[in-house]
């Protein structure tokens, strides 16, 4: 199949999946469940973060999040007194607890009291809307998001970066979710600092299995190089929106199209 071939395939297939039918299944349906900025941020990375397991399961799981935060996550981090705390207390999926929570929330509130943004967590270091660096993005990400005093250890295992030689799956997919902009309503398109064109494509097993059999991912190893070598790929295909095609990739595999 020739690359014209497989950007015309890909294309079709973007156009399949995204669309608003999409959201119904998929943990992007939590940030949906709100309008206010900052819960969309809120909630679409704690659905990010959550985002392994069977989907189903993610969404309860943030649904349940939600219900503990008393359906307003902004609201309750940054006005909640220490005894509310106690209704994140036994909450768990899968190696997150409510340790890793307890700790996701003084972030939160220590981040939100300084910024109206999420966004500005993601471009600490970062000069000029052109030249961001996502792989920079993320490491001082990782390393704003520990800076807080005595973080527990267990938790620093939930946020990945580049210099660990992640592929910061669910990471890249946060960052599709708030930067993408189109028509379909899917992605949210809030943020305006970083770029579509700057993105790097989530590679999970089941983006990795298709994107091999086209040829778009060649390294053996699955780890940051491969996300770059796919987004790099990606690009080819469109330069300005290559991760749109995350949309394609998930889809054909999670539906067992290939």
């Amino acid at each position: 199949m020739s690359d014209f071939n497989i950007k015309n395939f890909l294309d079709t297939k973007v156009m399949e999946y995204n669309r608003p039918a999409f959201i119904t299944h998929d943990p992007i349906c939590i940030p949906h469940l709100f309008s206010q900025k900052q819960n969309i941020e809120i909630m679409g990375f704690f659905a990010s973060i959550l985002a392994w397991g069977q989907r189903k399961t993610i969404i309860n799981k943030c649904n349940e999040l939600i219900d503990r935060m008393n359906g307003d996550p902004y609201h309750f981090i940054l006005s909640h007194k220490d005894e509310d705390l106690k209704s994140l207390l036994g909450f768990k999926h899968r190696t997150f607890n409510d340790t890793d929570l307890l700790y996701f929330i003084s972030f939160f509130q220590y981040h939100y009291r300084r910024f109206d943004s999420l966004e500005d967590a993601f471009l600490i270091g970062q000069e000029g809307i052109q030249a961001i660096s996502v792989e920079q993005s993320l490491n001082e990400f990782k390393n704003y998001f520990f800076s807080l005093p005595d973080y527990p250890l267990r938790t620093r295992k939930h946020i990945s970066s580049p210099l660990q030689k992640s592929t910061c799956k669910r990471l890249n997919m946060f960052l599709r979710w708030m930067v993408r902009k189109d028509e379909n309503g899917v992605d949210f398109g809030i943020w305006n600092r970083i770029l579509p064109a700057q993105l790097i494509a989530p590679c999970d097993v089941h983006v990795e299995r298709v994107a091999r059999k086209f040829h778009l991912i060649t390294l053996e190893k699955v780890n940051w190089k491969t996300a770059i070598e796919l987004t790099e790929n990606l690009r080819l295909l469109d330069p300005q929106d290559p991760v749109k095609y995350d949309f394609a990739l998930f889809g054909l595999g999670v539906e067992r199209e290939m």
